[in-house]
C-alpha cells in the first residue's frame, strides 16, 4: 500500500506526501454500521488542498478529511484516488476508508499562517465528509470550529443526514463569514437509490436534511445528481424529483448528468451488467467519446429540470456558488478565549 504517494493528484511528490507508512494505524469495529470496513487512521502533515488548475471546479481548497466512501455510489468519480494507493477501486474503494484522524488541528494550524489569505474551502467534493464514519471519528465539528474562528468562507456538499449534528456550529460559521450548503439527490426512485446508492440515507431522509435546515433559517440547495441516462432520466421521473425537492424547501436545484471517468466507469459497467445488462451498448454509445454525456443531452436534462423547477417555485442556481445564510442585523462575533485576527476573506 503506497501511503508515501497519498496526495490528492497521482504527481504528488514523495518529498510533500501527506504522510508515511510509520504513521498509518489500522482498525476495524465489531459493530453492525462498520462491519466489513477497515479504517487507516494517519496523521496528515497537511489538509488544504488545492484544486489543479485545469480542473473544472469553481473553487481553488479542498478538505477532505476522508479518503473512500462507504455510501457505495457505483458511480462516485473519486474512485480513481484509490488507486494511487495500490489500493481496489471497487469493493476497496466502499470499505477501506483512510480516516485522516488530525484534520481539524491541522487545519487550524494552517488557517492561523500569514501565507493564508481567507480563500474558499470546499467540503464533500471528493468523497462525504458526513460518511458513516464521521457518526465515530468527529472530525467535522473541530473543522467547521476553526473556519468560523477565522471567519473563512466555506461550502459543503452532502449525502449524509448527519451533517444536522453540527447545525449550531454552522450557524455560528454563518453568522461571520460565507456558507453554502448544499445537499445531493440525484432521484427519489427507491430502487434505482437501493442498487447504485447502496450505503446512503434515502432520497427522502436526505430531502429531511433540506427541510430541517430551511427550518432554522439556512438556505440549502439540491444538486441533483446525478441525472442517471436511461433509469433516472423519464419526464415523469425528473418531475417527481424536482417536485420533492421543490417541498423540502430547497432554494436551488443544480442538475448533473452522470459522468464516467475511469475509475467508476469499470465499476459502474460491471453494476450495469448485473442490474441492466440490456442497457450496456446503450451506454457504450452514449459514453463512446469520454467520460462525459453529449452535450445535447446535457443541455436537454438541464432545460427539462429548470422548467420544471420554475413550475414549482424553485430556481436554478450556479454549480458551485455559495448560497449564503441570511445574518441577522447586529451579527456578533463568537466569543472564543485568543480568538486570532480575521484574514482577508474573499
Amino acid at each position: 500500500m503506497r501511503w508515501d504517494n497519498l496526495g490528492d493528484t497521482p504527481a504528488v511528490p514523495a518529498d510533500i506526501a501527506l504522510f508515511g507508512t510509520d504513521a498509518v494505524t489500522t482498525r476495524t469495529f465489531d459493530t453492525p454500521e462498520f462491519r466489513g470496513i477497515t479504517f487507516h487512521e494517519v496523521r496528515a502533515r497537511s489538509i488544504l488542498n488545492r484544486v489543479p488548475g485545469a480542473s473544472r471546479m469553481p473553487f481553488e481548497w479542498t478538505v477532505n478529511p476522508y479518503r473512500g466512501c462507504s455510501h457505495a455510489c457505483v458511480y462516485c468519480f473519486a474512485r480513481k484516488t484509490h488507486s494511487y494507493l495500490d489500493l481496489d477501486t471497487g469493493l476497496g474503494f466502499d470499505s477501506q476508508i483512510v480516516v485522516k484522524i488530525n484534520a481539524p488541528e491541522v487545519l487550524t494550524r494552517q488557517l492561523a499562517s500569514s501565507r493564508w489569505q481567507g480563500a474558499h474551502v470546499a467540503m464533500g467534493t471528493n468523497v462525504d465528509c458526513y460518511q458513516r464514519a464521521e457518526g465515530r471519528y468527529r472530525l467535522m465539528p473541530g473543522i467547521l470550529t476553526a473556519l468560523r474562528d477565522r471567519a473563512n468562507p466555506f461550502s459543503i456538499l452532502t449525502k449524509g443526514t448527519l451533517i444536522l449534528r453540527d447545525l449550531e456550529l454552522l450557524t455560528q460559521a454563518a453568522q461571520v463569514t460565507e456558507v453554502g450548503i448544499s445537499v445531493s439527490v440525484g432521484f427519489t426512485d427507491q430502487e434505482l437509490w437501493r442498487t447504485v446508492e447502496p450505503g446512503t440515507p434515502s432520497p427522502q431522509r436526505r430531502l429531511d436534511v433540506v427541510r430541517t435546515l430551511g427550518e432554522h433559517g439556512i438556505d440549502c440547495g439540491v444538486l441533483m445528481a446525478p441525472v442517471v441516462p436511461f433509469l433516472g432520466d423519464r419526464p415523469e421521473q425528473l418531475r417527481d424529483t424536482v417536485r420533492a425537492i421543490a417541498e423540502a424547501g430547497a432554494s436551488s436545484v443544480t442538475p448533473l448528468v452522470l459522468h464516467l471517468r475511469p475509475g467508476a466507469r469499470e465499476w459502474f459497467t460491471q453494476w450495469l451488467r448485473r442490474h441492466h445488462p440490456g442497457l450496456v451498448r446503450r451506454y457504450e454509445r452514449m459514453y463512446g467519446d469520454g467520460a462525459y454525456a453529449p452535450t445535447w443531452y446535457q443541455r436537454r436534462i438541464t432545460r427539462q429540470v429548470h422548467e420544471l423547477a420554475a413550475e414549482f417555485g424553485i430556481g436554478p442556481a450556479h454549480r458551485g456558488a455559495p448560497r449564503r445564510i441570511p445574518l441577522p442585523e447586529a451579527p456578533e462575533a463568537p466569543e472564543v478565549a485568543g480568538a486570532p485576527e480575521q484574514l482577508t476573506l474573499l
